[in-house]
């Protein structure tokens, strides 16, 4: 089955996370059942760009944003080059399609103020909880690191002689990033409760039941405490690492340090991140540049 060979390369080749599986696979079968529905077919190996073009006024007129159509069309476009790399077919009938516009997605950081404001919940921490969730919400902060990453910490991997932690992103990459001092006061107090709670897992952090804790607990612990202090719309482990890379830049970092640290493997991903950085600049400039300051 073809959906099948391509999310094997995908796997064994590419290695791509479960999650990036997933999402392939489900907008493969989409577009599978959609050109069988349609026009009767069971064979997306053998399909015309019209019937591509049918597929995307169909998913449009379901109201899914531009921005979802176009991934699901990289997806599409992805599986066609691998066929079209194995002499599978002649030629991608995606190859000369342009991406529908989309509106550029702005994520507002959350500002060092809230941070600073939000470490008040986090003064005497005494249950297994508050302390666990003290350690998500500062390492997300304080290393910049993915919600994925995060959920795949071993305890092992936090080295307290060189106040390193070892991260494993995306398609396997092993990245070394610093810890703060304090923040190895924060893992060995965690660890103590830890300790207390009976796991056969050696996952960092763990649920109260001892399983290894999932995405949407992370993306809840960190929407229920900026819920507190925060009115920004966003409030997720994305935006914390925006944060961290925002906060970074602003205090002079080399975009390049910022870049390894977030495991980025291109500067064009980092970049994204330095729209607020230069608008404090900006800021910056206008107030201590002297012919800003002289009167008219």
């Amino acid at each position: 089955m073809p959906i099948n060979k391509f999310i094997d390369y995908l796997k064994f080749e590419k290695t791509y996370s479960k999650h990036t599986l997933l999402a392939y696979r489900n907008d493969l079968n989409s577009f599978k059942e959609f050109v069988l529905n349609q026009y009767g077919g069971n064979d997306i190996l053998d399909v015309s760009y019209g019937q591509i073009r049918g597929w995307i006024v169909f998913l449009v007129d379901k109201g899914i944003s531009n921005r979802t159509v176009n991934r699901k069309l990289s997806a599409l476009k992805s599986f066609y080059k691998f066929f079209e790399k194995t002499d599978t077919i002649k030629s991608n009938p995606l190859i000369g399609h342009r991406a529908l516009k989309t509106q550029k997605k702005v994520i507002i950081p959350f500002s060092k103020k809230e941070l600073d404001t939000l470490r008040e919940y986090f003064v005497e921490p005494n249950t297994f909880e508050q302390v666990r969730n003290q350690l998500i919400i500062e390492l997300l902060y304080t290393t910049g690191i993915r919600r994925s990453e995060l959920m795949n910490i071993q305890i092992s991997d936090i080295d307290r002689g060189n106040r390193t932690i070892k991260v494993l992103g995306k398609r396997n990459k092993e990245r070394f990033v610093p810890l703060l001092d304090f923040m190895i006061r924060i893992v060995d107090k965690y660890l103590v409760y830890r300790g207390k709670i009976e796991t056969a897992h050696n996952y960092l952090l763990i649920t109260q039941k001892g399983k290894p804790i999932y995405a949407s607990l992370i993306y809840k612990t960190v929407n229920n405490y900026f819920t507190l202090i925060s009115t920004k719309e966003k409030r997720s482990p994305h935006v914390l690492r925006h944060a961290f890379a925002t906060h970074l830049l602003d205090e002079g970092a080399d975009l390049n340090a910022v870049k390894e640290l977030l495991g980025h493997s291109s500067l064009a991903s980092t970049q994204v991140y330095t729209h607020t950085s230069l608008a404090h600049l900006k800021e910056v400039y206008k107030k201590t540049h002297p012919r800003n300051k002289r009167k008219n």
